[in-house]
């Protein structure tokens, strides 16, 4: 296992090949981060108690309908290519380029609003993907673990 990071989380979840690292106060959700495989942390408020389940729920049956409260938090673009994302259907990928002719802006833009979503799976930016099928990037990485993340996510939403 690997060691946890120094952020602080109120709650960690366990899921095949990562975690998830839940950031909250008592009413509001600041941030869910995709983390390497570490040890699950007992949530330590009510929200955070909420967040496990509502993630084990996704994690189990990809259908599932995320109700969090979510903090206000990224930049008036930001804000709505997270509203694009959150529209997204399940089972279902737009591509960085579709989302930004949809906003009038660029796919770099899209792509950088899409690695600083605080919310992901919740808002699920892993429903973005390059033009051609390929994957992209995920959570600002072009590689390595979170892709392999990514991959996971999107074939457990084609079950």
């Amino acid at each position: 296992m690997h060691q946890q990071p120094a952020r602080v989380y109120q709650a960690v979840v366990a899921a095949t090949g990562f975690c998830l690292g839940v950031r909250c106060g008592d009413t509001e959700i600041h941030g869910v981060d995709f983390l390497e495989p570490c040890a699950e942390l007992s949530p330590s408020n009510v929200l955070a108690a909420e967040a496990v389940r509502q993630l084990r729920a996704y994690l189990a049956d990809a259908d599932f309908d995320f109700s969090l409260p979510l903090h206000p938090s990224g930049t008036l673009f930001q804000r709505r290519v997270w509203e694009q994302i959150a529209a997204i259907p399940k089972h279902q990928t737009r591509t960085y380029g579709e989302l930004a002719k949809a906003l009038h802006n660029a796919p770099r833009a899209v792509g950088q609003a899409c690695g600083a979503n605080p919310f992901p799976l919740v808002v699920p930016c892993h429903r973005v993907i390059a033009s051609g099928g390929g994957l992209g990037g995920f959570s600002r990485h072009g590689g390595g673990f979170l892709l392999d993340v990514k991959r996971w996510l999107l074939a457990h939403e084609a079950r």
